[in-house]
């Protein structure tokens, strides 16, 4: 198992800080807890009580929450708490523990389309994975159990799983309203009984770790963190509606030519490689006048 790193996160209420883990740690369920004794089915929380600012303790797929009492700043106490977490996890410490019967987690998953009409997305009421991931065939996905299973439907092509959506895209052997039932209740099933969608490793082994892409973003040049800024506030949040991400690959500053990947619901979209590339070709031009000519999408 990769190793666990915890970080800081605040939030609309000042009394509470989100200690933000890079893998799950519950099985889509959410805990709270106002005392220790409340607290006996996890260890972590119990021990997080002993500190005596510490006045509830709210645990929820990859992050764990503490109210504060007013004795203490959190400006004072959270890296030490984040650190104390940390090391709990790292050593094997146990977060919820297993009652006999494994309870299953309500989920609701929906279909939608996407302008691709390749592509399905499926969206699940619940935060599924911590980064993103792209599967273009059953080999790619061992570092995923969802995908696996999905590739042995044999009209699934790839897999692109979100925040809280799986994009499938088809063969064309076959039709939506054949298949899309199936495909959601296979989906929120696997979610339900609580399997594991990436392995915990996945995020670290395919160097997508938040450490590991702030270190890849630090390397860049200023015009490529000018166009990755852009990318991730202007054309990001549009994509992802769609069952899509775009994700910036180099920058030539010579020839002012952008490469940029498509994936999910955008990759090998009949209208998105053109539209897209166009309108993200027209920002950067305006954004970054003199810098950026021409902008070449790729589908992953």
């Amino acid at each position: 198992m990769g190793a666990f790193n915890v970080s800081i996160q605040e939030t609309s209420n000042d009394l509470i800080i989100k200690f933000e883990v890079n893998q799950f740690i519950t099985k889509h369920q959410s805990f709270e807890f106002n005392n220790i004794d409340e607290a006996k089915s996890s260890p972590i929380a119990q021990q997080l009580f002993y500190l005596p600012f510490v006045k509830k303790v709210y645990i929820s797929g990859n992050f764990i929450a503490v109210e504060r009492y007013n004795i203490v700043e959190w400006s004072d106490v959270q890296d030490e708490v984040a650190e104390q977490i940390e090391a709990y996890l790292n050593d094997g410490g146990i977060v919820i523990e297993e009652t006999g019967t494994t309870k299953k987690v309500p989920v609701t998953v929906y279909a939608e389309s996407t302008p691709n009409p390749s592509v399905m997305k499926f969206v699940a009421n619940k935060k599924i994975v911590t980064a993103l991931f792209e599967f273009t065939s059953i080999d790619e996905a061992k570092l995923s159990p969802l995908a696996t299973e999905l590739f042995h439907f044999p009209f699934v092509k790839s897999v692109f799983i979100e925040e809280n959506y799986v994009s499938i895209t088809k063969y064309d052997i076959t039709e939506w309203q054949e298949i899309t039932i199936q495909l959601r209740d296979f989906i929120k099933q696997f979610i339900e009984n609580g399997k594991e969608v990436v392995l915990p490793e996945a995020a670290e082994t395919l160097r997508k770790t938040t450490n590991q892409v702030d270190a890849s973003f630090d390397l860049l040049d200023d015009t490529s963190k000018e166009i990755v800024n852009i990318l991730e506030e202007y054309v990001k949040p549009a994509v992802a509606s769609d069952g899509g991400n775009i994700q910036f690959i180099a920058y030539d500053e010579d020839t002012k030519n952008v490469r940029v990947m498509l994936q999910g619901a955008c990759s090998g979209c009949p209208s998105s490689t053109f539209t897209l590339k166009n309108g993200i070709e027209n920002m950067l031009k305006q954004m970054l006048p003199g810098k950026v000519d021409m902008v070449e999408a790729i589908n992953g």
